[in-house]
């Protein structure tokens, strides 16, 4: 990785969490000269975490296989296993008002597991290791992008960024991954569609009674679903008796919730998940955020690309937010590399908008199945909680639909 004060470059990643090092590990591989502009510096050689003090990143993600294969191809996956991760092999998900209830199993589909629970501050630091042995890539951090300005004819167009300290860095392409609330996408003057999902996600660690067995669990309420995602205090560790936990709620329960003192939370909690790991005996700080669907129209404009939450934001619901963003990265390197190959340019329209084809649509699905989800479990009419009971159990029983929607939900069947 450079640290020379280049300002020319053939493609600049602004925005450097989970999805844009991803994006950077994954172009570092090309004869391109890459920059990637973070906000923040990032120490890629501490240890986000203490094995001693059994605390836990309150921020995780639920892995699907795409997106560790994904990390093992490009070398992270093996730093992230050798600190700490969870593989978990069962699901359980039921209806809080009814008998619905889906058990999902790795066994059944002939997978290691369903997917892995790892915390974010070990996925960032993975990659950010990975990313100090790329020669042709420069870190410029912490630097904040202020202005944006594309010029140039249709064929050859050059972007140029200005930062807060007056510098200014040209790019042949410029691709956001600088999150939600994407300066670039504002200053790209892209359009969204979005809107509230009148939910704020609650989120901590809890060490329970009992363990967990490898299972993640997910109880939908009528004020919103919540979810028990396994842990483990470190890699050599068969203690089972932590979770991540992530309760979507109604504006005015989750307010209630952060008011509550720990002990009344935790008996709280317990009840909610109806005592299916017996007491919640430790919790830690609970952080809460809002939640907002949010899609761009379009994923490309001139030579600027969005990708990951820059692109798109989804409901928790089913984890999939960062798996989503990480097969954007997977596609744009692809789509880059073909160019490449091909003689064509990176900024051509017809490789961006290959691009966007082959995103678009199945980011729009997920959401939209996820959408539909959210609406009919926080439906209380009697003949719709009947209706989904019934559709719940029926699902359960028949293993085809049910390995398929395990399949879907674990990107397994996806293809570049």
């Amino acid at each position: 990785m450079n640290a020379e004060p280049e300002t020319e470059f053939d493609i600049v990643i602004v925005g450097g969490g989970m999805v844009g090092a991803t994006m950077a590990c994954l172009l570092g591989r090309l004869p391109l000269r890459v920059a990637l502009v973070d906000q923040a510096e990032q120490d890629s050689s501490a240890i986000p975490f203490s094995s001693d003090s059994l605390k836990f990143d309150s921020r995780v993600s639920a892995l699907t296989r795409a997106s560790t294969r994904l990390f093992d191809e490009i070398g992270a996956w093996e730093r992230i296993c050798s600190m700490r991760c969870y593989a978990y092999q069962g699901m359980e998900v039921w209806d809080a008002d009814g008998t619905g209830h889906i058990h999902f199993s790795a066994d059944e589909i002939n997978q290691p597991s369903l997917g892995t629970i790892v915390e974010n501050s070990i996925i960032n630091t993975a990659l950010y290791a990975t990313l100090k042995e790329t020669e042709n890539l420069s870190l410029l951090a912490p630097m904040t992008v202020q202005d944006l300005t594309v010029s140039g004819s249709a064929g050859k167009q050059i972007a140029r960024l200005q930062t807060e300290h007056g510098r200014q860095i040209t790019t042949d392409l410029v691709i956001a991954a600088d999150g939600a609330n994407s300066k670039i996408r504002q200053l790209a003057e892209f359009r969204t569609r979005e809107w509230d999902y009148d939910h704020q996600a609650l989120v901590t660690t809890v060490r329970t009674e009992l363990p967990h067995n490898d299972t993640a669990l997910q109880r939908f309420i009528e004020t919103g679903p919540l979810a028990f995602l396994p842990l483990s205090p470190s890699a050599q560790s068969s203690d089972q008796r932590y979770c991540s936990i992530v309760w979507s709620a109604v504006p005015e329960r989750a307010e209630a919730l952060m008011a509550m003192p720990d002990e009344e939370f935790q008996l709280e909690l317990a009840v909610s998940i109806e005592h299916r790991l017996g007491k919640i005996l430790e919790i830690d700080k609970r952080l809460t955020f809002p939640l907002r669907q949010r899609h761009a129209i379009a994923y490309t404009k001139d030579n600027i690309v969005l990708i990951g939450d820059a692109a798109h934001t989804i409901h928790p619901l089913a984890g999939q937010g960062v798996n989503l963003g990480l097969l954007d990265a997977a596609a744009l390197a692809q789509e880059l590399g073909r160019a490449l190959e091909a003689g064509r340019s990176l900024t051509d329209a017809t490789v961006l908008r290959r691009y966007q084809r082959k995103r678009i649509g199945h980011n729009l699905g997920m959401m939209w199945v996820m959408e539909g989800f959210k609406h009919l479990f926080a439906e209380q009419a009697l003949p719709i909680r009947w209706l989904r009971n019934i559709g719940m159990s029926g699902v359960d029983n028949i293993s085809v639909i049910k390995n398929l929607l395990a399949r879907r939900a674990m990107g397994l069947d996806w293809h570049n």
